[in-house]
């Protein structure tokens, strides 16, 4: 009952029965959506009841052809922010999140972070979100891949911070320069390790993987923060499910002071990391 026609709620009802995914009532929503250029509220609360939409159909199929959501409406809601995103870049994940409940946690009765560094930036999520929690600061996205580049670049210029925020081409190298606040979500997938369809047909490798073990990335990182850090700054690194132990045991061998956050789901999803005064 998915035809073009159909009433709305039969048409969601039958799209969610054939999507395979945590989500799939969701996900139908959000597709219809985009196919009527509203907003998911204003499908709920006053169309259900009218046609489906033509344009509804082949972003379904798009969907059973596993590709993320994200990548279909183009864009995707983190913290107080809306990003593009599109192939080419990872789409931000609401456990990325626990990242800005960390830094806020720790400025909270300050004046906030002035600088700030966002390591493997991708769509800018981390470093923007940071940016509208703190209207004052300032700060710096890096990342190897010059699509992801381009659309930070782009979402900085959407959300009104192209003067804040400045997207740099570069590695786990760093700039030179300190901040009070650094953000990273690196590669942390095992290079064996199983995916869902939708992640590893569609999204880049480049962001996901890092080596046998998940943790090459981590080992270079070590490296570089002490370097970056301002005095009295903190750096907040997000890991895998079951990877804390590891990554907190290399950061403590490299003489940093650190402490764990957890996510929505119970999982140690945050590094909090500062050099001992």
């Amino acid at each position: 009952m998915t035809a073009e026609g159909a009433p709305i709620r039969l048409a969601l009802a039958a799209a969610a029965a054939r999507i395979d995914s945590a989500t799939p009532r969701l996900d139908a929503e959000l597709l219809m959506a985009h196919a009527l250029g509203i907003s998911r509220e204003a499908l709920l609360l006053a169309r259900l009841d009218d046609p489906a939409p033509a344009g509804f159909a082949p972003l379904l199929a798009r969907r059973l052809r596993h590709e993320p959501i994200a990548y279909i409406t183009g864009t995707r809601g983190f913290w107080t922010i809306e990003l593009a995103v599109g192939p080419g870049v990872l789409v931000p994940r609401a456990d990325s999140e626990t990242l800005i409940e960390a830094a806020v946690a720790h400025f909270a009765g300050t004046p906030g972070p002035r600088r700030i560094l966002d390591l493997g930036t991708g769509s800018g999520a981390l470093l923007l979100a940071a940016l509208d929690e703190w209207p004052e600061a300032s700060g710096v996205g890096i990342d190897r891949s010059a699509p992801a580049l381009a659309i930070a670049a782009d979402n900085a210029r959407r959300l009104g911070m192209a003067d804040r925020a400045t997207m740099r081409a570069g590695g786990w190298d760093g700039t030179g320069e300190r901040f009070d606040l650094i953000l990273c979500n690196p590669p942390y997938i095992e290079d064996d390790a199983p995916l869902p369809d939708e992640v590893a047909g569609h999204e880049p490798a480049s962001a996901l993987f890092a080596g046998a073990d998940g943790l090459d990335d981590y080992r270079r990182i070590a490296l570089l923060l002490a370097g970056q850090l301002a005095p009295g700054g903190i750096a907040v690194v997000e890991v895998g499910a079951g990877q804390a132990l590891a990554v907190t045991a290399l950061l403590d061998a490299a003489g940093f002071a650190t402490a764990n956050r957890r996510d929505l789901g119970g999982h140690e999803r945050c590094i909090i990391v500062q050099v001992p005064e």
